[in-house]
């Protein structure tokens, strides 16, 4: 049964965020402590890009979500810097 938790998580953290976060509120706090969450985590989220491979394209609305900027749109102009995190 554990294993069987253990997949179904590791399968729910290679989804969008909007699943996952779906399936996290749907679950009970005791089955989450069962679940080694950060190892599955880390392998679930690492992603392919290795040091010096360029960022792959994808687009943000602005601020004030009138128009939306396109990664791309930067390339070849200058340096751009990606900074991801929580701001809260």
């Amino acid at each position: 049964m554990w294993l069987l938790l253990c997949a179904g998580f590791y399968w729910a953290m290679t989804r969008p965020p909007e699943v996952f976060g779906a399936i996290v509120a749907r679950t009970p706090m005791q089955a989450m402590v069962l679940l080694p969450f950060e190892t599955m985590w880390k392998r679930a989220r690492a992603g392919s890009l290795k040091i010096g491979d360029p960022a792959p394209d994808f687009q943000l609305p602005t601020l004030d979500h009138r128009e939306t900027v396109r990664l791309s749109s930067f390339r070849g102009s200058r340096p751009v810097a990606l900074v991801f995190g929580s701001y809260t």
